[in-house]
């Protein structure tokens, strides 16, 4: 019986026959000085066990290139990624599969296997990085991984790639700072989260070095979304004193707290000065247009994919994580006082 099924050569198809690799040999190149019986015996264990020729599988392989990308959140921010990375994939040639995974530890142990099995190169993950036990199952299957912006940093062997977050942070709250804002809110995402953390430290440090307080109250930690900035800017809103500026750690929770201000007759930006994170599209839709923290999200799929494909052709990473710069982007959402 052949020694690995998943992969016949022509060691484990002789073995079979009981014949010797030459002649297993001078049978793929359509020699003539095989007995019939042992020709036929031969072809028969050949197609029974799927031999490849090497060169067909080096063809075969490269023609179904594929790269696993798992999302467990579609919106503008996952969007953005998810066209850099597919984009790059067209220029390599490679296809991106794109799989909705909303709670990556449920999948089940035989999940990397599967994804070999499938073709897959290498996987990429949005946001959410793979457990301890996927890890392993995935080291085991040989199958790289990338996270992108995972909120939780993965185990420091994992290549992850992401932003200057706290630059960000503290270059949008800088800002607001010039414009002469000293009562500024942060509306953050969960507090666990690493990206959060990095863009609420560099609040902190833009308030500190300003020799501005940051009341316990001004800080708000709920999530990136846009219900999130409803809600909790509604909060930040009703206090007494309220904040004259709040700097959101996502357009879409930006959005959600110029809605709450809204809702309490408040004008942008003459009543309240609003930035956010991302600059996604949805940052050019709203009126007025949003000042926001531009991160490259596009170049980070795109890095993602091109790293990944190089961990899966055995290159060496000079880092295991890579960080792409953030730029702050005035537009009409905040004014000085």
């Amino acid at each position: 019986m052949p020694s690995n099924p998943g992969r016949a050569t022509l060691a484990t198809v002789a073995a079979s026959a009981g014949v010797s690799v030459a002649t297993v040999s001078k049978v793929l190149n359509g020699r003539s000085d095989v007995a019939p019986a042992t020709r036929s015996l031969v072809q028969s264990l050949l197609l029974e066990q799927g031999y490849v020729p090497p060169s067909s599988r080096r063809d075969l392989a490269q023609a179904t290139a594929t790269v696993e990308l798992g999302v467990d959140d579609l919106c503008a921010y996952s969007t953005e990624v998810i066209k850099g990375a597919v984009e790059a994939g067209a220029e390599l040639g490679v296809a991106v599969v794109v799989t909705y995974t909303k709670d990556l530890a449920g999948v089940g142990g035989s999940w990397a296997r599967d994804l070999v099995a499938a073709g897959r190169r290498a996987m990429i993950t949005l946001m959410s990085a793979p457990t301890s036990a996927q890890l392993v199952a995935l080291s085991k299957a040989r199958l790289p991984v990338v996270v992108i912006d995972p909120l939780n940093l993965p185990d420091t062997g994992v290549t992850s790639v992401g932003a200057t977050n706290f630059a960000g942070g503290l270059s949008a709250t800088q800002h607001l700072l010039d414009l002469g804002h000293r009562r500024i809110a942060y509306l953050g995402g969960p507090a666990t989260s690493t990206t959060n953390q990095a863009r609420m430290h560099g609040y902190r440090a833009a308030m500190e070095a300003a020799g501005v307080p940051v009341p316990a109250e001004y800080v708000r930690t709920p999530g990136f979304c846009y219900p999130h900035g409803i809600e909790e800017g509604a909060i930040l809103l009703d206090l007494h004193p309220a904040p004259t500026a709040i700097f959101a750690a996502g357009d879409e929770s930006a959005m959600g707290a110029i809605q709450a201000a809204r809702a309490r007759g408040l004008r942008i930006p003459e009543d309240l000065s609003v930035v956010g994170f991302d600059d996604t599209e949805i940052a050019t839709m709203t009126s007025p247009q949003l000042t926001t923290v531009r991160q490259p999200l596009r170049e980070m799929g795109a890095v993602a994919l091109r790293t990944a494909l190089r961990l899966a052709a055995g290159e060496k990473i000079e880092s295991n994580h890579i960080e792409l710069a953030t730029k702050l982007v005035v537009r009409g959402s905040t004014l000085a006082v």
